[in-house]
């Protein structure tokens, strides 16, 4: 196989290239150049566009992004498409499913794309969404006794092989689901994503969220959107700033509930 893995000048720079190699891949590695100060910049999984663009010109049968610490994985198959962690999640799960590894179900987190909910839901995999963070996702996993949960930013936990999430041990697993001549593009593609939009509000004091007329914007939102998808509000836990998000099929009734909770929140 011809692998393009993107090392975001970090953590993974030497044992991703050469664990790909040792197992007989043909590899064509980027952001392995670490100088101290370079890491995650303009590379690696936060930065997705590089690998896409990368695969396109090698015409590479996977791509492999990792993140600076390298507990992250976001992919592209063969056709250029960015495969996100959800996808990923999707994929394993089923895949597991069918070979009787999955254990009790899988563990998202509130911002995991709804119609990876619905997938699940029609597979007759038990879904649970654990508050926004892998360390959550792990004691959700724990607290229920599942062995797979992760993130759509690509934070995924292996529970049968690690503890926490690791995005080589995440690659290998899904290059031995395709090791036998199965297309990337095919194996990842479990579900429709349903279209998502996510404001970022900067605000001077987050306890807005908890204001008369902000709580009566978001249960207009919900009421609006209730069986068409769904409104997520909530505080950024690193950053000023109320994120407003949601998901529905009807891209106009979306940008209404997203406009008029953020019209109340200033």
């Amino acid at each position: 196989m011809r692998i393009v893995i993107d090392c975001a000048n970090g953590a993974g720079y030497k044992a991703g290239p050469e664990l790909l190699k040792s197992l007989g891949a043909k590899v064509i590695a980027i952001g392995v150049n670490p100088n101290g100060l370079n890491i995650n910049n303009n590379c690696g999984s936060t930065y997705p566009n590089r690998i896409k663009l990368a695969v396109k010109k090698y015409k590479a049968h996977l791509g492999i992004s990792l993140d600076g610490d390298a507990d992250r994985i976001i992919m592209c198959d063969e056709n250029g498409n960015i495969i996100d962690g959800d996808q990923i999640i999707a994929a394993l799960a089923t895949r597991w499913k069918s070979k009787k590894m999955l254990k009790g179900g899988v563990v998202g987190t509130l911002m995991s794309n709804y119609g990876l909910e619905k997938f699940f839901k029609s597979e007759n995999i038990k879904f649970l969404r654990a508050n926004v963070g892998d360390r959550y996702v792990k004691e959700k996993m724990q607290k229920n006794n599942f062995n797979l949960g992760g993130e759509q930013s690509g934070h995924i936990i292996l529970g049968k092989f690690a503890t926490t999430g690791d995005g080589l041990l995440v690659a290998l697993e899904a290059l031995f689901a395709i090791r036998k001549g199965n297309k990337a593009s095919i194996f990842f593609n479990k579900f429709k994503k349903i279209p998502q939009i996510l404001k970022n509000i900067e605000v001077k004091d987050k306890a807005i969220i908890k204001n008369a007329k902000v709580k009566k914007s978001i249960k207009t939102a919900e009421k609006l959107m209730i069986g068409q998808g769904r409104i997520l509000v909530r505080m950024s836990g690193t950053e000023s700033k109320i994120r407003v998000m949601g998901e529905s099929e009807n891209k106009k009734l979306l940008k209404k509930c997203i406009n008029i909770i953020s019209q109340k929140i200033k």
